[in-house]
């Protein structure tokens, strides 16, 4: 009998694995190799603001052509899982090929595109020609830029643009950041549909700056999530002490809780822990966020 085998046969700990989420209680019969590969791979965890966020997204991909579009802005720390609802949101609308529509046209429901460090009107009309794969007009002035944008968006059917890192926006100058809000709130008026600005608070920042912007965007924060990971003992990590620990050690960040849990998690299966304890945390000499920025190079 093996290793694994022996010891998730030994007492009554795998009995049923009542402490994890039926999702992954087959998941924690498998070998070890096979639970370290799903521990460390991406994975979508639900929970309920996440699932606020998305409904409202596919409220806003439905809303009929007016005047004065609603938006959204997702706003939450750096590394807090707000490119991965956006990205769950866009693969659920993919783009359809022209034989799949009835005008036979090629339709790209949601566009997302990233706004630049040292943004300005070129690059941010540049991004979104190259989401749309006409590459060759990158380089165009920015007048035959913004006239293909506008008209390749048109002609594919996007029904809601996506603006991640609108946080950048600041690294501009302020002639630069006045320039590209009042392009945001053309570009709604003219194509008539949502946008949906992802950022840090100082997206927030950058939004609230511009009056008529600011009454368009309806703000909404993101909590941190947690994870499910198919370990044979329960790990209590929502018990203070425990959860104190990971907050303290990863900043507070959601980013950096997934990357040590995860370290964890892996450092527990490998020595036969099966469960992410204070020692497991302390004998994966996790370095802090703040603590890697002053490590000599």
């Amino acid at each position: 009998m093996g290793a694994d085998a022996a010891f998730r046969g030994v007492d009554d700990v795998s009995a049923g694995f009542s402490h994890l989420h039926p999702s992954m209680r087959a998941i924690a019969e498998e070998s070890n190799e096979s639970r370290v590969h799903r521990i460390r791979s991406d994975r979508w965890v639900t929970y309920a603001r996440a699932e606020g966020v998305l409904a409202a997204m596919e409220d806003l991909l439905t809303f009929p052509k007016r005047t004065r579009m609603p938006n959204l802005l997702l706003v939450g720390p750096t590394n807090n899982g707000k490119t991965m609802i956006v990205e769950k949101f866009r693969r659920a609308h993919p783009p359809l090929a022209a034989n799949a529509t009835e005008d036979g046209a090629a339709g790209i429901p949601v566009l997302r595109v990233q706004m630049s460090t040292g943004p300005d009107e070129p690059r941010f009309f540049g991004a979104i020609l190259k989401q749309l794969g006409f590459l060759d007009m990158v380089s165009d002035r920015v007048a035959k830029r913004q006239e293909a944008a506008v008209r390749l968006m048109q002609e594919t059917n996007v029904r809601l643009l996506i603006i991640d890192d609108v946080h950048n926006l600041l690294s501009g100058s302020r002639v630069a950041q006045r320039r590209l809000l009042n392009l945001l709130r053309w570009l709604g008026n003219e194509l008539q549909i949502p946008l949906i600005a992802v950022g840090t608070a100082e997206a927030l920042r950058a939004v609230q700056s511009d009056d008529q912007l600011a009454n368009r965007f309806e703000p909404v924060g993101l909590p941190p999530w947690r994870a499910l990971l198919p370990l044979c003992r329960p790990s209590h990590l929502v018990r203070p002490a425990l959860a104190g620990k990971i907050l303290s050690a990863a900043e507070g960040i959601l980013g950096e809780v997934v990357a040590l849990v995860t370290r964890a998690a892996v450092h527990a299966v490998k020595s036969g822990t099966e469960a992410i304890t204070a020692k497991v945390i302390d004998d994966i000499g996790f370095v802090s966020p703040s603590q890697r920025r002053r490590v000599a190079v």
